[in-house]
């Protein structure tokens, strides 16, 4: 049994580590440094705001240290990097700021929003009443005119940006302010995204007009799995407040110590690196158009993020496409939405994703030989074993 599941282990890491690219956006690669610190003493330990535990001097200096830095990078007031997933700071914003029966508006799954905070996820649970924004599918975005008569109809409690979906930035800045005239709490789910916000490469929620900024870790933000809360003042203290033991008691301080480190990566290294990453999608997105691939926002310069989809309709013959490209070690997801947050991690520029794409177009076009691609993917792939943007 325990040669059975090292055997295990140690295939993935050979397969999805050093033979694979990997395009799910939804995903990342740690630097060395930060993947050490997750198997620290820290990840025997606990402690808690309370001082009910002992020997804790060095862990909570640890956390102070981490909420200092995640401030600085985001331009928050308080920070909170307890939350276990990015799904647990979704769900102590929304119990901290609405009750049942009060009104949440975000964007609806079917137009690309988190599952998680629609229909069949929390807000059921917490007995919200749920508004999606009026959105456009040409655009890939809230539709701005449309969104403010809708508040203003339905007087949410809640109001989140941000998707799971997100090509372009959200209309933060242009609804705030209704937002605030009808008494609502404005969050950014920045789960996909934040790195990028790290980065200065894509939008500030928090300065425009976002009472709270949360999400996960491990995105566009290379940090280990587990999620963060950013707010201004007001907002981060009744967070602070409710978040143990309501929401968090052991909050893996291994983690935090990890993320801590990669926070302190993308303090200094994120501005090169979200550029690149936006830079590889756009040049990815603009190949496969090339090669008359349906990519969606032709129109808007395809991309302002670390993703370009790829528009087949369903999941159905998006799973299709996938599979067909796991053949050839190239791996995303059945919405084919590409990221280039890993890939740009590994040190991979423009080029790369020009022949990324023209991989892409052999196994699903020319429907070519899946083995020979492969093999230059094992090649591509060698060659980008290092971690970039990172402390060396």
């Amino acid at each position: 049994m325990i040669t059975e599941l090292i055997s295990l282990v140690d295939a993935h890491e050979e397969w999805r580590g050093r033979k694979c690219l990997n395009l799910i956006p939804s995903e990342n690669v740690m630097s060395p440094q930060v993947r050490r610190l997750l198997s620290c003493d820290l990840a025997h330990r606990y402690t808690s705001r309370d001082k009910f535990y002992r020997g804790t001097k060095f862990m909570d200096e640890i956390e102070l240290l981490g909420e200092k830095l995640a401030c600085e990078v985001f331009g928050a007031e308080t920070a909170d990097l307890r939350p276990l997933s990015g799904h647990i700071a979704d769900l102590t914003f929304i119990a901290s700021f609405a009750e049942p029966g009060d009104t949440l508006m975000c964007v609806s799954a079917e137009n690309g929003g988190y599952p998680g905070i629609w229909r069949r996820g929390l807000p059921s649970f917490l007995k919200l009443n749920l508004v999606g924004f009026p959105f456009s599918r040409r655009d890939m975005n809230i539709k701005v005119d449309e969104a403010e008569k809708a508040m203003v109809e339905s007087k949410p409690k809640l109001v989140i940006f941000g998707a799971s979906l997100i090509l372009f930035p959200h209309p933060v800045r242009e609804l705030a302010e209704t937002a605030r005239q009808i008494g609502a709490h404005v969050g950014f789910d920045g789960s996909h995204v934040l790195g990028l916000i790290g980065g200065g490469e894509f939008q500030n929620p928090l300065k425009e007009g976002a009472n709270a900024l949360f999400g996960s870790t491990h995105k566009t933000l290379f940090g280990p799995q587990g999620g963060i809360i950013l707010a201004k003042k007001a907002h981060g203290e009744i967070i602070k407040r409710n978040i143990f033991p309501a929401f968090v008691d052991n909050a893996h301080w291994n983690r935090i110590a990890a993320l801590t480190l990669a926070l302190a990566e993308l303090k200094e290294f994120g501005k090169a690196y979200a550029r690149q990453v936006i830079r590889n999608a756009q040049t990815l997105a603009k190949t496969l158009a090339d090669y008359g691939f349906p990519v969606a926002c032709s129109h808007l310069g395809f991309t302002r993020s670390h993703q370009v989809l790829l528009n087949y309709g369903d999941y159905k013959k998006g799973g299709i496409v996938a599979d067909k490209l796991e053949k050839a070690n190239i791996i995303v997801d059945h919405g084919v939405r590409l990221g280039t947050c890993e890939v740009t991690r590994r040190g991979m520029k423009e080029p790369e994703m020009q022949r990324i794409a023209e991989y892409i177009k052999r196994v699903l076009i020319d429907e070519e030989d899946t083995e020979k691609i492969k093999r230059e993917v094992k090649n591509l792939v060698k060659d980008f074993g290092e971690v970039e943007y990172c402390f060396k």
